[in-house]
Order: structure tokens, then C-alpha cells, then sequence
């Protein structure tokens, strides 16, 4: 299966990764294009310079491991779960001055990213997936899936189209029991909540977090929490709707954030969804590499939601100066492919999302989103009406 890790065999891992990156001189000299397996089993290729920033990026990963094994050691296993200040505005006791500590460390600490082998517990606890696998019980996983066992839907039939193209060629997942393992969360889910039952794109999602978690039941409640309590509602229903609102709040924030681009943008005729709606809707699993996609749902799931339009946008922010040389649509998109593929140094990324983008908080989003929802609806329902006229012309 897809196993659970020791910290001596990750540890292994890393050395022996270290070795298959570094290129040779001959390597060097040709500028071959290389391939390997990262470090959840996905294989990559890049060039040379690709691999040095990999070998930066595997460096850093073990240096703010060992920064997270020492706030272990020092404040304790579940340190980061004392971050909640309480109620009332004076600070006066140690207490809840430590919280408030903890809190400014955590964000700071997330923001850099959480340890691989520490992943799995962190998102578990502050994602709020620990609280609501609490309220049910202990039994509800196993008992949902033999329940559902053998049962088809449109969602199932859907499911099991989408299982052999769900990140085809890796190692465990495009396997017999990596489909049967991603089948089992993802129809449970389909049950769960029959207003989404199942819409392409959470496959990429579920996958990717059966990989960190390692278990079945531990990947269920993080897409459960993820799709009831930190993205925004109806994202994944049958019309999209809550997707369709977020992409018109990301063409808002465009034309505040990054003026220069949506003017151009804009003259090109180009609809930012055509790259966005993957964005979204993947959550960039299927867009950035591996532990860049991970280094951001580290920071969703602590902050929310509103991380995605600070990635977004800084994905566009990265490469302003290609972008505005873009004589087509097809242009665009290749710039923008061409980035995301080879953003493998997460900080890059992340520095650009929260220091040149700045800080946006959820309140301010939720005002966006409330602005738009209504000609959202608007549009989507004379969609609707035009469909139902078409079929009727048709008989």
C-alpha cells in the first residue's frame, strides 16, 4: 500500500534522492532533460537548473524539519494546537500570552512549510478534520463504505471514468489498489453530501491527499473538511456555481492587484478562467509540482480559502513582464503552463503570494463573493433557459 513512513526511512529517502539529483558534469555540459520520482512518488522532469533548485528545495525542507523537531522537543507534541487566545481583549495571564506566541510562530512556521513526515498530523488537527471526525462514530468510514458498497450512481460511474486518468503513471495510485483505495473516499464522500456527490477535479484532490495522509479514513475527513468547512460552498455542485463566483472575485482582484496584466488581458480578449477554473477546482495539484502544491494547501488549510486568489495571483505577478509581450490567447497560456511546470521551489511562489500581492483577508473576499453571486445566478439561470428552449425547438 501506500504506507506510513518512519522518520529514519524518510530520512533514508532524502539522502538517496539527494544522490539521483545531483547531475553529472556530463549532464551539465549537454543540458539533458532528466527524470526522477519525487518525494510522493510522482515522476518529474525538468532540466538541470531544475534539479539544482530541487536539491536547494530538499536542503530547506530539512532545515525547517529540524526547526519543527526542536518546538517539539521544547513546547511539546501538540504545540500548535495551544494557539486559541481566548475570549476578552487584555492579554494579562502567561497563558494566554504563550497562546498568542504560538500563534505568530505557527503562521510564520506554515507559511515556510510543515515537515512531510509531520503533514499528515498537522492538517489533520488545524484543518478542524480531527473536530469532525469527533462528532461522529468511531465506525462511521468503515460502516459508510460497506453501506455503499456495490451501489452505482452517476457519481459512481463518473468516479470510476476518472480513477485510470487520475495522475496516470505514478507509482501507487495508477495501480489496482491505488484506484481502489481512491474509489472507496471518493464514492463515500459521493454519499456523504449528495449536493456534490462527485464533480471532476476532486479526484486530483482526493489523490493527492491519500498520498500525505496515508490512510483511506484520514483523506475522507480532510476532503470532507475541505469541502464543508474551507472552501467556499457550491464550488463543486453540478452548476459550478460557487467556481464560477470565484473566478469573477480572482478578475476583480486581478485588475486591483496587477493592473498591467488585466489591461492587457483584456485587450487580448483573454477569459482568465481558461486556466483558473483548473487552478480552482484542482486546488494546482495537477498544475505545480508536488511539494509546491503541498507548501500551499499547508497554508490553506490553516488560513483558508482566500490563499488561492494570493497563489493565483502571483503565479500571473511572476511572469508580468512575458505576459505583457503576449500577442494571443495561446501565448498566454503557454507562459502560464511553461510557469507553473517548473515552479519547484515553493518559496519563490509563496514569497511573491503574501509579500508582493499583500495580504488579503477573508472578510474582504466574502464582500467580493457576495457581489458577484447574484449575476452569477443571473447568468447561470438564462443558461439554463436557453438549454430548455433548444430542446424544446428540438421536438
Amino acid at each position: 500500500m501506500y504506507g506510513t513512513k518512519s522518520k529514519i526511512d524518510l530520512a533514508f529517502e532524502y539522502q538517496s534522492q539527494a544522490a539521483i539529483l545531483r547531475p553529472s558534469i556530463h549532464s551539465r555540459r549537454a543540458n539533458l532533460t532528466v527524470k526522477f520520482q519525487d518525494l510522493y512518488g510522482f515522476t518529474v522532469e525538468g532540466n538541470v537548473d531544475d534539479v539544482n533548485v530541487l536539491n536547494d528545495v530538499r536542503e530547506k525542507v530539512r532545515q525547517q524539519g529540524r526547526v519543527w523537531w526542536a518546538l517539539e522537543a521544547s513546547k511539546g507534541a501538540n504545540w500548535y494546537l495551544h494557539t486559541t487566545i481566548g475570549q476578552g481583549s487584555a492579554l494579562t495571564s502567561s497563558l494566554k500570552f504563550s497562546a498568542l506566541a504560538n500563534a505568530i510562530t505557527l503562521k510564520k512556521l506554515i507559511r515556510k512549510g510543515i515537515p512531510p513526515v509531520l503533514r499528515p498530523k498537522v492538517w489533520f488537527s488545524l484543518s478542524g478534520a480531527a473536530k469532525k471526525k469527533s462528532t461522529v462514530p468511531e465506525s462511521y468510514y468503515d460502516d459508510l463504505t460497506k453501506a455503499v458498497e456495490g451501489m452505482i450512481t452517476p457519481a459512481t460511474r463518473q468516479i470510476d471514468h476518472d480513477l485510470p486518468r487520475t495522475f496516470p503513471g505514478h507509482a501507487w495510485l495508477d495501480t489496482p489498489e491505488g484506484h481502489a483505495a481512491l474509489r472507496r473516499v471518493l464514492v463515500a464522500y459521493s454519499f456523504r453530501d449528495s449536493d456534490v456527490g462527485y464533480c471532476q477535479g476532486l479526484n486530483y484532490v482526493a489523490a493527492l491527499l491519500l498520498l500525505v495522509m496515508k490512510t483511506e479514513e484520514d483523506a475522507f475527513w480532510m476532503l470532507a473538511v475541505l469541502l464543508e468547512n474551507v472552501l467556499v460552498s457550491d464550488c463543486y455542485t453540478n452548476n459550478l456555481s460557487g467556481c464560477h463566483v470565484e473566478q469573477r472575485v480572482f478578475k476583480d482582484l486581478l485588475s486591483k492587484k496587477c493592473p498591467r496584466i488585466a489591461t492587457h488581458l483584456e485587450a487580448l480578449e483573454f477569459d482568465v478562467s481558461l486556466v483558473t477554473t483548473e487552478w480552482f477546482l484542482c486546488l494546482f495539484s495537477k498544475s505545480l509540482p508536488s511539494e509546491t502544491t503541498l507548501r500551499v494547501w499547508d497554508v490553506i488549510f490553516y488560513e483558508g480559502a482566500k490563499v488561492i486568489f494570493n497563489v493565483a495571483l502571483a503565479i500571473f505577478k511572476m511572469k508580468e513582464d512575458q505576459i505583457l509581450l503576449t500577442h494571443h490567447v495561446g501565448e498566454v497560456i503557454n507562459v502560464l503552463h511553461m510557469t507553473t511546470h517548473h515552479l519547484f521551489d515553493p518559496d519563490d511562489l509563496l514569497t511573491v503570494a503574501f509579500d508582493k500581492i499583500g495580504s488579503m483577508t477573508t472578510n474582504t473576499i466574502s464582500k467580493q463573493r457576495k457581489k458577484q453571486e447574484p449575476e452569477v445566478m443571473k447568468e447561470l439561470d438564462q443558461r439554463i433557459r436557453r438549454l430548455n428552449s433548444l430542446k424544446m425547438d428540438d421536438k
